[in-house]
């Protein structure tokens, strides 16, 4: 069985919130989760989409398997490297502002069809 992947890192939004976009789309076919994906009023759906266009064409271009034949068997959400800021507050203090960034794996298989 082959499995397709791609690699979205550094994505300037939270893995938390990300999270809740990949949980939509974990398990479902590539036509199912395109649809999905167009639909979500999320930040983050929008370069999750971008990311499932770029496994189908890995999987169309170097092992010739089109899209009605793909599933996403694994979207794994995983916590990037923080931005540290800093608020200033009343005398003089500074309180920390973490601005966290997400790396996404998505991999893709081939559904087995029957002849």
């Amino acid at each position: 069985m082959t499995t397709i992947k791609a690699q979205l890192n550094h994505l300037r939004v939270a893995p938390r919130k990300t999270r809740l976009v990949a949980d939509m789309i974990r398990g479902k076919s590539a036509v199912e989760a395109e649809a999905i994906l167009k639909q979500v009023i999320k930040r983050s759906a929008d370069p999750m989409a971008k990311l499932l266009k770029s496994a189908i064409a890995n999987a169309k271009h170097n092992f010739k398997i089109e899209k009605k034949d793909l599933k996403i068997s694994k979207v794994t959400v995983d916590e990037g490297p923080m931005l540290k800021r800093g608020m200033p507050r009343s005398r003089g203090q500074v309180f920390p502002i973490q601005k966290k960034t997400s790396h996404i794996i998505l991999e893709l298989e081939q559904i087995k069809t029957e002849k």
